[in-house]
């Protein structure tokens, strides 16, 4: 790896990790928000929903736009944008404004992240070059979550909770200054060659609007107007999307991607992986605080085990493991390791002791240190040259929508249950743990289906399907 790949990959992945902790570093914070704002409790979620809904509806959008104009400039783009956004959001004192600078965060996000693995499967054609890449992409993507939810804690104890946001803004700009230098530039392939403006409103409506139902069920419930009525519309728009791909002479989402069972595969396998380790990493910093006590950067110190383990897989282990026994293999041996990691969360109890409840999950959680980088290698595996971004984007949305989805089930699974064990007259310890369990077997449950799926529809990539992106010219 040249040294001006080095530089490019640590900037990709800089602003990786701003898109990921940025989705975790409010949780922990949101307390803090509330009393120096005054949000109403429903209010409150909203400075996690709007980021969710721009960054999830836009993904595919952008990365097709990508495509057209070059990833450089959309990566460039979507890093300002991000970094204004924060911010604005640091000096915030309204609810409205926090709430719009969120939106317009996961607006920039999305811009800058949908183009990212397309960067890369471009930039890095060697396979073990490749894959060591994408370990430390994963990696980066792993740390942010844990990171974000330590550094929320240190940051709103230490400071005040508006740093949360702040800390972007010098990250971001040194991000900006370094990728004009240091990344490649691709004129894109020009407005003509898929400049589809009706799919483009049709894909993004659709998605946005199914996320906003989906973040707002735990306030409607799965069976209330709102949702079926929201629901209904969401899947028609994302149908009408469909044919109009099907049909348009320059589609913005070609569905010759989907020819490939590996890179179709993947992005289900991914769905149901994040929709369980997502909603792991929020129900276990719930029980961790409400059940056993601890505060936020207690919590966040919990849980760092996990990022170590998934991070030291990811950057010493994968990239030789995935060259060695292909991905297939890699994605199977992750996924086992998770699902021994939640199975064993189904059986904690009330009065947990750290080390022999809780600690052992997070060495198991090590499996994703395999798994989200055999995974990125499949998702983009069919990928060709010029439709790099568009997978890129594709890849990265599902990722969201399984996060987004597993978050909504397995909470309000958990609140349902809580609620039912509340008023058979249990604790409020042993309900809400009841509750928890309860998502903790459904999610391991989902990650049963993916390796099912893994095992079944998968395959390693042989020469023919990776050839065309292994075969990209170099943008060097």
């Amino acid at each position: 790896m040249t040294q001006s790949q080095r530089t490019a990959l640590a900037v990709l992945s800089a602003a990786m990790l701003m898109t990921i902790l940025d989705g975790s570093i409010v949780t922990v914070a949101m307390p803090a928000i509330q009393e120096d704002l005054g949000f109403s409790p429903a209010g409150l979620s909203w400075t996690v929903n709007a980021y969710l809904i721009a960054f999830g509806g836009l993904l595919l959008l952008a990365g097709r736009l990508g495509d057209l104009i070059g990833r450089k400039t959309m990566f460039v783009t979507g890093t300002v944008v991000f970094t204004a956004a924060s911010v604005l959001a640091g000096v915030a004192t309204t609810p409205a404004v926090l709430i719009a600078a969120r939106f317009l965060q996961g607006v920039g996000s999305a811009i800058a992240a949908s183009v990212v693995l397309g960067i890369l499967v471009t930039m890095f054609t060697e396979p073990r070059q490749r894959a060591t890449a994408i370990g430390v992409f994963s990696f980066t993507g792993a740390a942010g979550a844990s990171i974000g939810q330590v550094l929320g804690g240190v940051l709103t104890d230490a400071l005040n909770w508006h740093w949360i946001f702040l800390i972007n803004v010098p990250i971001g700009a040194l991000t900006v200054l370094v990728a004009v230098k240091a990344l490649p530039t691709d004129r894109g392939l020009g407005w003509s060659a898929g400049a589809d403006v009706l799919g483009a409103a049709l894909v993004t409506a659709g998605l946005m609007l199914g996320i906003y139902t989906v973040v707002e069920v735990e306030r409607y419930g799965w069976v209330s107007a709102h949702a079926l009525g929201l629901g209904a519309l969401a899947a028609a728009l994302l149908a009408a999307f469909v044919v109009r791909q099907a049909t348009a002479v320059n589609p913005l989402l070609p569905l010759r991607i989907f020819r490939s069972r590996t890179v179709s595969g993947a992005n289900v396998v991914q769905m149901l992986t994040l929709a369980a380790m997502f909603a792991f990493q929020i129900i276990v910093a719930l029980y961790l605080q409400k059940v056993l006590g601890y505060n936020a950067l207690q919590t966040g110190l919990a849980m760092l085990p996990a990022a170590v383990a998934i991070g030291g897989v990811s950057l010493f282990a994968s990239a030789r493991l995935i060259t060695r026994f292909g991905e297939r293999t890699v994605l199977i041996a992750g996924l086992v390791l998770l699902l021994a990691g939640m199975s064993w969360l189904t059986r904690l109890p009330v009065e947990a002791g750290y080390l022999t409840d809780v600690l052992p999950v997070m060495v198991a959680v090590a499996g994703g240190g395999l798994v989200l980088p055999a995974l990125t290698a499949l998702g983009m595996s069919g990928a060709e040259a010029d439709d790099a971004g568009l997978a890129s984007g594709l890849f990265n949305t599902t990722q969201q929508v399984g996060m987004a989805i597993g978050v909504a089930v397995l909470s309000t699974l958990a609140a349902a249950r809580t609620g039912t064990e509340l008023v058979a007259g249990a604790s409020d310890a042993a309900a809400l743990t009841s509750g928890y369990r309860l998502a903790f077997t459904v999610a391991a449950g989902l990650l049963a289906a993916a390796l099912v799926i893994s095992a079944t529809v998968l395959h390693t990539r042989d020469s023919a399907e990776a050839k065309p992106v292994a075969e990209a010219v170099p943008v060097f």
